[in-house]
C-alpha cells in the first residue's frame, strides 16, 4: 500500500503534555509526543483505540510564545456519581476506604496542590506519513471535524491555521533525501530520535551527534489500553482492571535556530512549504 504526508499547522492558545516523570511539580514536554497526536487524530476519526494509527510516522516541529506556571488543586482518588452528588475514595483518607461525599470540609488529603507547567500561544507544524486511506480519512475528519479539536487534555482546544495538505498531491514532497556531512541547521524546534532501533543498537544505528551536551526527554510514542493482556477495541471496554501500557522514546529536543554538529554525514528531507523551511532527518526525525 502506497504511503502519503500530511501536513498539518495549527495554533493552540494552552497546553500542558504532561511528563509523567516529574512529580513534585507537573512538567509540560516543550511538543506534544507521538502519543498525543496520535491521540488526537484517533479522535478527530472516531477511530479510538485503532492500532493502525500507531503504525504512522510523525514529526512534529514549531514551538510556544512562552511558559508559565499554574497552582491547581488535583483531587486523588476514585470518583463516582452517587444519590448525594460526587463520591470519593482515596486510601490516605481519615475515613478510611469507604465512599464519602467529594467536597467534604474535614477532609482535606483528597485534594492535592501541586504547580502545573503550562505553555502559552502554540505554534504547531505536524508531518504525518503512513498508509495513504488512513491518511485521507484524518484529512477529511480535520476538514470536516464533528467536535471541538484538542491536542493534549481535552481543554487544549486547536485551531487549523491552514486546509490540512497532503504533500504528494501538491508537489511539495522532494524526490530524495540530500546529504548533510558536518552540521545541520534546524529553523524550528522538533524531536530528533536518538537511535533508529530501540534495543542492542550498533554505532551506525545511533544518531552522530557531535555536541556534548544536548537536551533529552522520554516521551510517549504508543499507548494501549489493555484487558487481560488483549488490547480493547472501544470505550465500552474500559473497566476498573483494564491496564494502560505505555512505549517510550529517548529523543533529542532542538530550540529555535538549533544546529547539530554530526560526527558523520546523514541524510535529511527538505520541505519548502508557504515559505518556511522543514527539515526531517530521514531515519531519525520520524518518531
Amino acid at each position: 500500500m502506497a504511503e502519503k504526508t500530511l501536513f498539518i499547522e495549527i495554533f493552540q492558545p494552552f497546553a500542558q503534555y504532561r511528563n509523567p516523570f516529574t512529580f513534585y511539580y507537573a512538567q509540560t514536554y516543550p511538543l506534544p509526543p507521538k502519543s498525543t497526536i496520535i491521540g488526537m487524530l484517533q479522535n478527530v476519526t472516531n477511530n479510538y483505540y485503532d492500532e493502525m494509527f500507531w503504525e504512522l510516522k510523525v514529526s512534529v516541529h514549531g514551538g510556544f510564545e512562552s511558559v508559565f506556571w499554574n497552582y491547581q488543586q488535583l483531587i486523588k482518588g476514585e470518583i463516582t456519581v452517587g444519590k448525594i452528588g460526587l463520591l470519593n475514595k482515596h486510601d490516605r483518607n481519615p475515613l478510611g476506604k469507604i465512599w464519602h461525599p467529594l467536597y467534604c470540609s474535614n477532609i482535606k488529603a483528597q485534594r492535592t496542590p501541586v504547580y502545573q507547567q503550562e505553555l502559552f500561544n502554540g505554534h504547531l507544524f505536524i508531518f504525518v506519513r503512513g498508509n495513504e486511506d488512513l491518511i485521507e480519512t484524518i484529512k477529511s475528519g480535520l476538514e470536516k471535524p464533528k467536535k471541538v479539536l484538542y491536542l493534549g487534555r481535552s481543554e487544549d482546544v486547536i485551531f487549523l491555521k491552514n486546509k490540512p495538505k497532503i504533500l504528494e498531491d501538491e508537489g511539495l514532497v522532494p524526490q530524495k533525501p540530500s546529504t548533510v556531512k558536518k552540521s545541520l541547521w534546524l529553523k524550528y524546534p522538533t524531536y530528533i530520535k536518538l537511535s533508529k532501533k530501540k534495543n542492542n543498537c550498533r554505532s551506525e544505528d545511533k544518531f552522530p551527534i557531535k555536541n556534548d551536551k544536548f537536551p533529552v526527554y522520554s516521551i510517549p510514542v504508543r499507548v494501549e489500553f489493555k484487558n487481560n493482556g488483549r488490547t480493547i477495541r472501544n470505550k465500552a471496554e474500559l473497566n476498573k482492571n483494564t491496564e494502560r501500557e505505555v512505549e517510550f522514546e529517548t529523543v533529542l529536543y532542538t530550540g529555535y535556530d538549533y544546529v547539530v554538529y554530526l560526527k558523520e554525514e546523514i541524510e535529511v528531507e527538505k520541505y519548502n512549504i508557504n515559505g518556511k523551511i522543514f527539515k526531517i532527518p530521514k531515519y531519525f526525525g520520524w518518531l
